[in-house]
């Protein structure tokens, strides 16, 4: 793969301001995240379907109207953006994931949630040192 290659954006990646806009209007918000990332932070109205069961509830996904994609960075959801854009759906995927959405001051749900490490170790770990205040 070439550096230009790499670095080429999808047609379904968008800013969280586009995002935004497209939830407004009634998109579908699916989180693929882990059920503990999910639970620390996300966008408000998000359901989760992790993508690791994504392929076999893909009968719960209309068709009909657009569907975005998220995860904590933007990779796992680009992976499930492609497989679904490929398969005819109108997907969208949150560039840069829900880090980016915060970074940009975009609300999430707890309001003071945070965003989670995806592996469970590290989610253990991470819970008890916020639990321990440090």
């Amino acid at each position: 793969m070439s550096d230009e290659e790499a670095t080429e954006v999808q047609p379904y990646e968008r800013s969280s301001a586009e995002v935004a806009e497209l939830i407004a209007a009634g998109a579908r918000l699916i989180d693929v995240r882990t059920a503990h990332e999910h639970e620390a932070a996300r966008l408000a109205g998000s359901e989760r379907i992790g993508l690791e069961e994504l392929l076999d509830r893909r009968d719960e996904i209309e068709q009909d109207g657009t569907v975005i994609f998220y995860c904590r960075v933007g990779n796992r959801s680009g992976m499930a953006a492609q497989a679904f854009s490929e398969a005819g759906f109108d997907v969208v995927n949150l560039t840069g994931g829900i880090v980016q959405w915060i970074e940009d001051g975009q609300p999430i749900e707890p309001a003071d949630g945070y965003v989670a490490e995806p592996g469970e170790a590290a989610a253990i770990l991470e819970a008890r040192a916020r639990a321990a205040g440090n």
